[in-house]
């Protein structure tokens, strides 16, 4: 009787958390299906006149569509570059000690405790003079400040659990450090490979400070477009919840992908 209990207590406290964490996107999707004046005029759980008006508006409109694009351009580049540079930065804290690496490993993770609006003057300032202000390639470097740090991190805890043997049993049978990198330490930490990538994606994605202000036309993304909703007749509310709607599907996707991944990753204590 006490487990039937405990059972029920548990389940729920599992729907009461589901609903509260699913109740705002919902009520995204909702509001994305109906008009500006419906939704100042009328409560309800579903619209009354459906419509698809606020996503064709985005599927036609440069100004919307171009900023999904350039999102993923920058989100794309600086998450295959934050991983990149992590790999070699992971395995030597994990391998090998060396005068200050402790110091030197606490100091990357300072970089991802620091406000982004700490480095946007020295970005800025850096950016124009090299003639990189609204670029893709800018936003992309600017976090790298952020995922790096973020991907060794999360990549040496990773390697850390691989037994150093099977690099010295590598070595024994020939292999060179980048052949054995590839073909047979990768593979074994692949499930921090994904876990990585998917942080780093998703810290940039959201990232709007640094990515609004580095760009302007060119490379503006969907959150800076976001945030000019709003004209003379007021707050455009259907279209912005139809815009916050699809940012959530790559995110999605990504999280399908990466799922198991990210599990293994809880489990590990490292993410």
């Amino acid at each position: 009787m006490d487990e039937t209990r405990r059972f029920r207590k548990r389940t729920i406290f599992l729907i009461a958390y589901l609903l509260f964490a699913l109740l705002p996107i919902y009520w995204m999707v909702n509001m994305s299906f109906r008009t500006n004046q419906e939704i100042l005029s009328s409560f309800s759980f579903l619209p009354q006149h459906w419509t698809w008006d606020n996503y064709r508006t985005i599927f036609t409109d440069p100004a919307w569509y171009s900023g999904y694009i350039n999102s993923l351009i920058y989100v794309g580049i600086n998450t295959l570059i934050s991983v990149l540079v992590a790999l070699p930065a992971a395995y030597a804290f994990s391998r090998y000690s060396f005068l200050g690496d402790k110091h030197v490993f606490f100091w990357l993770l300072t970089n991802r405790m620091t406000p982004p609006a700490v480095f946007l003057l020295p970005f800025f300032q850096l950016y124009t003079t090299l003639g990189l202000m609204d670029t893709h390639i800018a936003v992309a470097l600017a976090h790298l400040l952020f995922n790096v740090p973020l991907a060794v991190w999360i990549l040496e805890g990773f390697m850390s659990g691989v037994p150093r043997e099977i690099d010295e049993t590598a070595y024994i049978d020939g292999y060179s450090f980048p052949r054995f990198f590839v073909a047979i330490f990768l593979p074994l930490i692949k499930a921090g490979v994904g876990v990585t990538a998917f942080f780093c994606f998703m810290f940039s994605w959201v990232e709007l400070l640094l990515a609004r202000t580095l760009t302007s036309v060119n490379a503006k993304p969907i959150v800076a477009t976001m945030t000019r909703t709003v004209s003379a007749s007021g707050m455009d509310w259907a279209t912005l919840a139809a815009a916050g709607t699809l940012t959530i599907v790559p995110g999605a996707v990504v999280i399908w992908f990466v799922r198991h991944y990210i599990a293994k990753g809880f489990a590990m204590g490292r993410v």
